[in-house]
């Protein structure tokens, strides 16, 4: 029999806040956090706006000799899981060291270096390159961090999945415990990627909105006036624990992990299937995970990231998932708030949804001003709902057609 696996913390950092308060108030109050880039001089960029964390100072979780040796993302990650491991009251000591994992995935980590130490080498040649470069920027030293900070000397692991990383993260981070290889998982996903390079290269696909004279209202995801995604940086990190260990510690029982799926599109390396099979596919094997039927779902945190391709074949996944239900399940992408995160977003937005199920609040999906006649769910328009909600499911979609669903429940004791 495989264990059950509940939350106990959760720490979000993006540019709705910065800490899991901050965020959560601000989703509920339906604010954006979208605004005018300041990372750099966006003068000859088509897009100039992005969920940037303003008034980061990464001093408050490093030291400053640390900072040449840790990207963005690093920093971010340290953020959001000290508040996930507070709210946890989690403390590792030697005799849970070796039980206590993590599992911290990015889409494409230190960008900001990258771009950094490539200047210097065009400028000055090799030798001005730091000997911090490679370990500052890739991607798994957000895990590496992590696991040194606390002691953590369990599974130790980084998903790269595009924009399904960090929900490859905690995913994998549920199976792990289930299956008895860890008690304590710190699992979720960061991204940094506001960069000349990220913001110039996603512009070049034209992938992102360009509504830059009304940031606020650019990311509308499921509206009929969508152009495209808007950006986003922070991280999301969640602290799993067997159910026993946590009731045996007295930890704080957010929610119940009760499945996870993964799918593959095998079709197209950025565009989903036009009906939408590989997000049904993955949909549906979450639910069949926790052994549900799907008309027990009352809440999804859509992918949904405002382009027009994407979110009308979402819709068509989760018709396709719920049939008659559909129209009964409320949809909303939270993305509308915070912008996409990419890698870090499956951290995030399973962070929001359990969150969801613990205060028994759906969050809205702002900027819905008008109907889109392909995308006709019950999205939550504009306004954060009170609802009595069991089930809360999590999708993430990315490059390649990688997919996975994170789907909790609602803690209610045993």
């Amino acid at each position: 029999m495989s264990r059950r696996v509940v939350v106990t913390g959760v720490g979000l950092v993006c540019g709705l806040g910065i800490g899991t308060d901050d965020v959560w108030k601000g989703i509920q109050a339906g604010r954006s956090g979208i605004r005018t880039i300041t990372h750099f001089d966006t003068t000859a960029f088509d897009c100039t706006i992005a969920g940037e964390v303003r008034d980061f100072d990464p001093l408050h979780w490093a030291e400053k000799k640390e900072l040449k040796k840790i990207a963005r993302f690093i920093q971010l990650a340290l953020a959001a899981t000290d508040f996930a491991v507070r709210m946890a009251d989690l403390t590792v000591t030697p005799e849970m060291a070796e039980s206590t994992g993590v599992y911290v995935a990015s889409g494409i980590g230190g960008f900001d270096v990258i771009e950094r130490e490539h200047s210097k080498l065009i400028q000055g040649g090799p030798g001005r390159i730091s000997p911090f470069f490679i370990p500052a920027a890739i991607i798994n030293l957000a895990s590496g961090h992590i696991s040194i900070r606390y002691g953590a000397k369990g599974p130790n692991s980084a998903t790269a999945t595009a924009c399904s990383a960090s929900a490859h993260a905690v995913g994998d981070s549920f199976r792990l415990i289930q299956h008895g290889d860890a008690e304590v998982m710190i699992c979720g996903g960061a991204e940094a990627a506001i960069t000349p390079m990220g913001v110039g290269g996603f512009a070049a696909m034209k992938a992102l909105s360009t509504r830059n004279d009304e940031p606020e209202r650019a990311s509308r995801p499921f509206d009929a006036d969508r152009d495209g995604f808007v950006m986003g940086e922070g991280a999301g990190i969640l602290v799993l624990e067997s159910l026993e260990y946590a009731e045996r510690r007295g930890a704080p029982i957010l929610a119940e992990v009760a499945g996870y799926g993964m799918s593959g599109d095998a079709h197209h390396i950025t565009a989903p299937e036009a009906n939408g099979d590989g997000a049904y596919r993955v949909m549906r094997a979450a639910i069949r995970d926790a052994k549900i039927e799907p008309h027990e779902i009352g809440y999804v945190n859509a992918h949904g990231t405002s382009t027009p391709l994407g979110d009308a074949i979402e819709t068509k996944a989760m018709k396709r998932v719920f049939g008659e239900n559909a129209g009964k399940v409320a949809v909303s992408s939270t993305k509308s708030m915070t912008g996409h995160l990419l890698g870090g977003a499956g951290g995030l937005e399973a962070g929001i949804s359990v969150l969801a199920l613990r205060d028994q609040i759906l969050p809205p999906t702002i900027n819905q001003e008008t109907p889109d006649p392909e995308c006709d769910l019950d999205y939550v328009p504009n306004r954060a709902r009170h609802a009595a909600v069991d089930y809360a499911l999590s999708n993430s979609f990315g490059f390649g057609g990688t997919n996975a669903a994170l789907l909790f429940k609602r803690w209610s004791g045993r």
